[in-house]
């Protein structure tokens, strides 16, 4: 398999944030970014202060996306936990 295969191949990532991530603008940011990149999927605020997500896209514009979101005023993103779940085909991104 080429690079670039791997690359374009279309994945969905089960997310969690951690950090300085509620009150900030992240959903937004994040709505924001995944247009941006074409991922899909959602994000919602978690009981806890983590936000939760689930993208869908290529490995790089997911990568992108999140570069995008750690690089915005405010966010502190202290860490994160990924998982790789199945795709789903999702046709946007929302905020739940």
């Amino acid at each position: 398999m080429e690079n670039n295969d791997y690359y374009s191949k279309r994945v969905r990532k089960h997310i969690i944030f951690y950090g300085r991530v509620q009150g900030v603008g992240f959903r937004y940011r994040a709505m924001y970014a995944a247009e941006s990149y074409g991922v899909t999927g959602w994000v919602q605020n978690m009981y806890d202060g983590s936000v939760e997500m689930e993208a869908e896209g290529s490995e790089a514009d997911i990568d992108n996306m999140i570069l995008t979101i750690e690089k915005s005023s405010y966010i502190t993103i202290d860490d994160m936990s990924v998982r790789t779940i199945p795709v789903e085909n999702s046709r946007y991104f929302s905020i739940r």
